[in-house]
């Protein structure tokens, strides 16, 4: 009001409730509301220093009042561990304990659930589980009492509490190995992205005369550049004519002759390097845009292959994977590939079929893609989520990658990345699994020692870098046999 003489338009101050309604924003609505609820929630008037009663984080020991509650909280844990603390509040030793068992809870995280117990107010638990003395302690494995025992001890308790989320959360037999490249979560940075620009002047004219005048596609060429020169891509503002990009790729696809697909898919790869437009891209239902791109490549693939093999072109796979493995990247695109079956069926598909291709481009752009993708799937082990890709996804994964480095003969590169992508699905797979049993059956232990005599080394520190990654693989799919 005192610079301009009015209030912030309506357009401005509803922006939060638009992103929010988009398929984005409802993805992270959650870890917003949950970063706000700090700021957002007024403390209680009577006592300021106390939180809401009802909001218990799952890093937190958990104040139960009555069997009712302890109940449920039992109930909830009835797949993990948990541990109860009968105080009261006349107990000194109790509240000696308090700080210890607060900080087990904290590192415990979701692994077991601590829950303390004020008898002196919960008669009901008291009279229901015998409780005379305090401090008193019971544990929990998978829904099951597994031990009683009172007294202070703060080395007991940390060690039946450590003791207990081990047996209820036992460690991946994989972790028992020397594998350092994969004993770890691979960093977001450290993920595969094509960022090369070819002369955006040449790539237009392999479009038709009649489409290259076009104002938007003036439109995506401007942008493209003005990323280019911005050292930031975020800074780069967003074209107003962003909602019309998605129609009007689909339309090219459709109008243009296959040989100018390529020039489409490499354009599509060039927007989406912004993380915001491939969000866009990503968040369409369906996402349209994205399937014409890989269900019209791979039949103009299929067709070209049939006719002559010898003549197909690579540069639409190319430049099909360069995309994939981009757009992998990025939250929101990683999830709507995932998360839409015909797109990851048509990625997974691009995928397997590039692990043969006679090009050791192709072959080494393949394993980029596969890199992402099990690189994905492989954190979330990590992270203690599970898979994000299904187990029979995953034997096709493996087949392909054994037979891939079997096959291999002319590129290290490639071979480097097929040892990875294999090395990032297998390690912590399911014990006694599909993937396991596949290993075994394809011998794959044996495949990949194999290629310690193929040559493909080279010298000095990259040689002794694949050389190691080989010993690490064969260590994990040899545990698998």
């Amino acid at each position: 009001m005192f610079l301009l003489g009015k209030s912030i338009p309506d357009y401005i101050r509803n922006l939060p409730q638009t992103f929010l309604s988009t398929p984005f924003g409802q993805m992270i609505k959650p870890q917003i509301e949950a970063a706000l609820r700090p700021v957002t929630q007024a403390p209680s008037t009577d006592v300021p220093s106390q939180p809401p009663a009802q909001i218990q984080p799952a890093n937190k020991v958990i104040q139960v009042t009555n069997l009712t509650q302890l109940n449920h909280e039992l109930n909830q844990a009835s797949h993990s561990a948990a541990i109860i603390f009968f105080t009261s509040a006349t107990c000194p030793p109790c509240k000696a304990l308090y700080p210890l068992y607060d900080s087990l809870a904290e590192e415990a995280g979701s692994k077991a659930t601590l829950i303390k117990v004020d008898i002196s107010s919960a008669y009901d638990v008291a009279m229901k589980y015998g409780i005379k003395a305090t401090p008193t302690f019971k544990t929990y494995l998978k829904g099951q009492e597994t031990e009683t025992w009172s007294g202070a001890n703060a080395s007991q308790l940390q060690g039946n509490i450590k003791l207990l989320i081990e047996m209820a959360n036992p460690a991946h037999p994989h972790r028992k190995l020397d594998l350092p490249t994969f004993q770890r979560p691979i960093p977001a940075s450290s993920y595969i992205q094509y960022k090369n620009t070819p002369p955006l002047d040449k790539l237009i004219q392999k479009l038709p005369q009649e489409t290259r005048d076009n104002k938007t596609l003036t439109s995506i060429t401007t942008f493209i550049t003005n990323s280019i020169k911005s050292n930031d891509k975020i800074e780069t503002p967003l074209p107003q004519d962003l909602p019309t990009y998605p129609t009007y790729i689909e339309t090219l696809l459709k109008e243009t002759p296959s040989a100018a697909h390529f020039a489409i898919i490499d354009l599509t790869r060039l927007l989406t390097l912004d993380p915001r437009v491939a969000s866009y891209f990503a968040s369409q239902n369906p996402p349209s845009t994205l399937l014409s791109l890989l269900s019209l490549s791979q039949s103009t693939q299929d067709t070209q292959d049939t006719q002559d093999k010898k003549e197909t072109p690579y540069n639409q796979t190319l430049t099909t994977l360069h995309l994939l493995t981009n757009l992998l990247t990025t939250p929101l695109p990683t999830h709507t590939i995932l998360n839409t079956p015909s797109l990851f069926s048509q990625t997974l598909n691009t995928l397997t079929t590039s692990l043969f291709h006679p090009n050791p481009k192709i072959r080494c752009a393949a394993t980029s893609l596969a890199y992402n993708l099990t690189a994905q799937n492989h954190n979330s082990r990590i992270e203690g989520k599970g898979d994000i890709i299904s187990e029979e996804d995953q034997v096709s994964l493996v087949a392909g990658l054994v037979e891939a480095i079997a096959n291999e003969e002319e590129s290290g590169e490639a071979l480097r990345g097929f040892l990875m992508a294999l090395g990032l699905v297998v390690y912590e797979c399911a014990v006694g699994g599909e993937v396991e049993e596949v290993c075994r059956v394809l011998g794959s232990r044996e495949t990949v020692l194999g290629k310690k005599k193929g040559g493909l080394f080279g010298g000095g520190e990259e040689g002794r870098k694949l050389e190691g990654l080989i010993g690490e693989v064969v260590g994990l799919v040899g545990f698998c046999s």
